[in-house]
């Protein structure tokens, strides 16, 4: 197909980390994280896919979205009531490296479980997979400047659940790659999803004054 190129079934172990992270954010367990992961490789195996440029990340990412949001939706899945998994549940990574780091992460991965799901995917997308953020706006199908908005505000809801716990954050989340917050392509309030100001968009695209 002119422009598009088969995605190679053997490359998709690259991803694993990254998509099992952002799977345990989606799902807050660890047995459902590696279920959702699984399925998503089974879905992307079933015919040959092809895409356009080089995003296979965030054309997984979409799979695994949108396998987690119809999963859930049929009740394939455990609910999401679980107790969140313990330390040593969580991906290995390596600055977390003390208790007190450990704790952390969970608490980090407990927050973005319990943000809304737009504000979920926007941050998944950047700070756990490390889209930057056209990547992520493409997979999640939104404008940039929407998807960066509610970038910022899942941001500013996971730091105030994190102080809520006095829990201090060096402003990133675990598991980002070019997205973390605070350092990349993915400064938190960097571009046009600043923070405050007026004319940012909600959830809906939609224009209106003020943040929050």
């Amino acid at each position: 197909m002119r422009g598009q190129r088969e995605l190679d079934p053997d490359s998709l172990g690259d991803h694993i980390d990254r998509l099992y992270r952002a799977a345990l954010a989606l799902c807050g367990s660890r047995e459902n994280a590696e279920d959702l992961v699984q399925e998503t490789f089974e879905r992307v195996l079933r015919r040959p896919r092809f895409l356009h440029g080089d995003d296979d990340l965030g054309y997984l990412l979409r799979v695994l979205r949108n396998t987690y949001i119809s999963g859930w939706r049929t009740a394939q899945r455990r609910p999401a009531t679980e107790p969140l998994p313990e330390a040593s549940d969580l991906p290995e990574d390596p600055r977390a490296i003390s208790p007190a780091d450990q704790l952390q992460s969970r608490a980090v991965y407990g927050a973005i479980a319990a943000l809304p799901d737009s504000f979920r995917d926007a941050l998944v997308a950047v700070d756990v997979v490390g889209l930057s953020y056209r990547e992520a706006a493409r997979a999640l199908r939104v404008r940039e400047a929407t998807l960066t908005t509610r970038l910022h505000r899942a941001r500013q809801r996971v730091a105030r659940a994190l102080g809520d716990q006095g829990i201090a954050t060096t402003g990133e989340v675990s598991g980002g790659g070019r997205g973390k917050s605070g350092g990349g392509r993915g400064k938190s309030g960097g571009g046009r999803g600043g923070s405050g100001g007026s004319g940012e968009r909600d959830e809906h695209g939609r224009g209106h004054a003020g943040g929050g």
